[in-house]
């Protein structure tokens, strides 16, 4: 029987840069941002493309805009973790810890930062992305037992969504 993994790629929503004294990790969401955040979760949960998992970078943007999602998806706090591998360590870091989830993952969300994310999202998405926006979601489902097989050729179905997309 066939099994697959389904990886949830989610840039943190629209922060401000509005406070001059506070470093980068601490950066607030805006409250648009906010506001996107819960519209591209209602979107995910009408969509029924539930995670089992998720994965926030420990930035203050990224882990708000993760408890957002979790709250709409009703997903317990026990199944969610901070990963300081998803704060601007590379695409590489990333990619090599999503190899290392463990097998019994079927569906993780990770929450992080561009240019990281958009960098994942052109490595394994069959349709050509630029950028991955603020808010933007892309599942990609890989027809693969492990998470250490994951590759492009084995992606077998996309779902690509932004706040602004028509």
């Amino acid at each position: 029987m066939p099994s697959s993994k389904e990886l949830f790629i989610v840039r943190h929503a629209k922060s401000t840069w509005d406070y001059e004294d506070i470093s980068d990790i601490d950066r607030p969401l805006k409250l648009s941002g906010i506001r996107s955040a819960y519209e591209m979760a209602r979107r995910i949960k009408i969509n029924r493309y539930l995670p089992e998992y998720l994965i926030s970078s420990p930035a203050n943007r990224a882990v708000h805009t993760a408890s957002i999602f979790l709250n709409v998806l009703d997903i317990p706090y026990e199944k969610f973790k901070i990963e300081p591998i998803l704060y601007s360590q590379g695409a590489g870091d990333i990619l090599e810890l999503i190899k290392n989830f463990p097998a019994a993952w079927k569906k993780v969300m990770i929450f992080g930062h561009n240019p990281d994310f958009s960098e994942l999202v052109r490595f394994f998405a069959k349709q050509p992305i630029l950028e991955l926006p603020t808010c933007g979601v892309m599942i990609l489902k890989f027809n693969s037992k492990e998470w250490n097989n994951i590759s492009r050729e084995n992606v077998k179905s996309e779902y690509f969504d932004f706040p602004k997309k028509e």
